[in-house]
Parts: structure tokens; sequence; C-alpha cells
């Protein structure tokens, strides 16, 4: 039986569960719980330097009392998917402790045809799972050893396909002892990505960036993933993890139909972007040269 190794441990973040451990706290300790408990968080996968303060808002809602498995649908970064892909792996390493892969949900995921295993290299080299599992692991502490993860990598699906994982995973969603993690920065912005998107209205290219990236979490906020789908195609922004959060949405919708906000009306009370954005790694983003990571985080 494989393990996965916690991959990026000592270069993205600290390989020492002592000053990991503290980093966590602090960053758990500066956030308020005005959201919780969370049923569903989006949170930033990028190196701790960058996004983990803004992270530590999102896992703040997280509260361990009842939960007794945590989904977390992360995008593909190196390896081509049309679907969704489970783990091989029957634990995950993290510096603070190793965690149980669901061995009994991944068999259901399989058993429905439409899920597939991860090769141990794709599993161990992408990042958007790996760099929740020290917050996880963090906040779940005190029922170690009692709680399982699910590991869901998210390929490039289509609309249908995001709509049909959405009612795959919302029978799932609609238990109560299930947490669901959903990894996602927000605009990739800089010739490296190959996005340079400026309304010119704005004087700044970091408040145009700021504004495009919070018509996007309207729209998530508005559980609407046909309206999200469209803002994507229209503006092409770089959410990496747009798949996931349109999974998301699509199982949000069906597990919890009433939560739909018809146009022109207020989000319900429980969903809100939490603590707006985070800019890194740049201050600001003043030239056309430079490059900005946006980053936020919600809560259900």
């Amino acid at each position: 039986m494989s393990v996965r190794s916690a991959y990026h441990a000592g270069s993205w973040y600290s390989s020492s569960g002592t000053t990991l451990g503290s980093e966590l706290d602090g960053w758990l300790a500066a956030a308020n719980t005005e959201h919780r408990p969370a049923r569903a968080i989006i949170a930033p996968h990028a190196g701790y330097s960058y996004c983990g303060a803004c992270g530590g808002h999102a896992y703040k809602q997280v509260d361990p009392t009842n939960i007794k498995r945590v989904f977390i649908l992360g995008p593909s970064h190196h390896a081509y998917l049309p679907g969704c892909a489970i783990t091989r792996c029957v634990k995950y390493r993290t510096p603070l402790y190793d965690l149980d892969v669901d061995r009994e949900i991944n068999a259901e995921l399989l058993s429905c045809g439409d899920f597939v295993e991860m090769e141990h290299k794709v599993d161990e080299e992408e990042h958007s799972i790996e760099m929740h599992l020290p917050y996880i692991a963090r906040v779940m502490q005190r029922k170690r050893g009692s709680f399982t993860i699910i590991p869901v990598l998210v390929g490039a699906l289509k609309p249908d396909k995001e709509a049909k994982y959405g009612r795959i995973f919302s029978k799932y969603l609609e238990d109560p002892t299930n947490l669901f993690v959903v990894s996602s920065d927000f605009c990739h912005w800089g010739r490296r990505f190959s996005y340079q998107y400026y309304d010119k209205s704005f004087s700044k290219i970091y408040e145009s960036i700021e504004q495009l990236d919070k018509q996007g979490m309207a729209l998530i906020e508005k559980l609407d993933p046909q309206s999200f789908h469209a803002y994507l195609k229209k503006y092409e922004n770089t959410i990496c993890g747009r798949h996931p959060i349109s999974v998301l949405l699509h199982y949000l919708g069906t597990a919890f139909p009433k939560l739909y906000v018809a146009p022109g009306k207020m989000p319900p009370m429980g969903l809100r972007m939490e603590n707006g954005l985070v800019y890194l790694p740049n201050e600001v983003a003043v030239e056309l040269t430079k490059k900005s990571y946006f980053y936020s985080c919600i809560s259900r």
C-alpha cells in the first residue's frame, strides 16, 4: 500500500512540524469565525509565504466537532484529465502527522465509472491538494485518527461534466459530517501566464484585476454556475480552480436548491467571500511585465 510523501515540504512550506504548526496557529489566530461552522470552503494553494495567511480565514470557519470526512477537490496543473481522478495511496504525509485516505469512499467513486486512479508521480507532483493538507491536519488535530480524507484531482471538465460531477458529490455534501475543500487561486496575471487583461477605466492595473476577480466572486456567492461559466468565457480569467469551483456550484445547487439566488437579489447570509483579497507576490501590478496572484476564500 503506497503512501504519498509531503512532496513540497521544505520548499512551498516548512518541513518542520514545529515551525509549520506555529505558522498555521498564527494565521488561524488572526482570523475570525464569522461563518463558522462551514460545510464547504474555497482556499488557495500557492506557497505559504504567498497565501498562508489568506488560507487561515477559510480554515478558521471549520469546526471539527462533527466532521468525519474531508473531500479535497484540486485542479490538475500538470496532467491532462478529461474527468476526475482519485488517489491510489492509503495515507498522505504531512510534517504534522499522516492523514488516512477513505478507501471505502474511493471504492464508491470508482464504482460509478466516472473516476480514474492517479498515477503516483502525478499524485506526488500536484500541489493543489497537498497545500491544504497541513491546514486540514491542524484544524482537525483533536480528531486525529478519527477522520479520513478523499483527495480528488479535477481535470479540464466541460460544463456538462461539471454538472455531472456536481450531482455525484451532492449526496456527500448533504451529509453534515462531510467537509468539502475546494482548492483555487484567483487571477494569475502577467506575461508568464499569457494573461494581461486591463480595464483602462481603472488608473492602476491591480484595481482592474481586483474588480475582475470580484465579478467572479459575486457569481460564486450567487451559486450560479451558468453565469460563472459565461464570465470565464468572456474574460478568460485565469482562475486555476475554475473547474472544481464549478463542480461546487453544481453540487450546492443540487443538494441545496433553495440557496440559488435570483438576479438582483442578495446572496444568502451563509455564503460570503471572506476577508476580501490578498495580492501577492507583487505589492502592486504597476507594469504589464509584472505578475500578480489574487487569492480569496469562501465559506458556507
